[in-house]
């Protein structure tokens, strides 16, 4: 039934990470018309690590794939994220719960819209953050230099995985992003 991505099955995400994305859910019902499965990005991972978590609610599985956060969330570029960032320019990744909106043609292929249905991550739509394909994020870069690379602030993935995503975390989704 599911496909294995860059990360393949796994334990799926953290309890605590997915009781908070079942409660944002909840609270955003009335906007969510797919509730049979949840998006996770738990960023308090390495960016080395398989950390979006594709979860059928109903079988209680998932999948799991590389994720890039924000340059502006870290810095450094170690790997980790050190903050989240709702401001324009900031090139941070925004926690919070997103609707998945529509699919559309962008620079970096086909891409999916999100819409920040939070506080702290309203602007997301102003702010162009997105699902997309980036050469960056990939296993040879992890070989190399031990983790993927960054984005401006999008849910970025690799281009071997993109088609799973774009399939399964289609519009009317949640898509939670946080560190547990």
């Amino acid at each position: 039934m599911f496909k294995s991505g860059t990360g393949g099955g796994g334990l799926g995400p953290s309890p605590l990470l997915l009781e908070r994305a079942k409660a944002a859910l909840a609270s955003h019902k009335a906007r969510i018309r797919n509730r049979d499965l949840l998006a996770i990005a738990d960023f308090s991972k390495h960016s080395r690590d398989p950390r979006f978590y594709v979860v059928d609610l109903r079988s209680g599985k998932s999948d799991t794939f590389l994720v890039a956060h924000g340059k502006g969330s870290d810095p450094g570029h170690s790997g980790w994220v050190q903050n989240f960032s709702n401001v324009h320019g900031s090139e941070a990744t925004s926690a919070g719960s997103y609707l998945v909106g529509q699919t559309y043609i962008g620079q970096y292929g086909e891409s999916r819209r999100l819409i920040g249905l939070d506080p702290q991550n309203d602007q997301a739509e102003a702010r162009a953050i997105v699902i997309h394909p980036a050469w960056y994020v990939n296993r040879s870069l992890i070989h190399d230099q031990g983790k993927i690379g960054r984005s401006q602030g999008c849910f970025a993935f690799a281009k071997d995985d993109i088609n799973v995503i774009l399939e399964r975390v289609a519009p009317g989704c949640l898509l939670y992003a946080d560190k547990a």
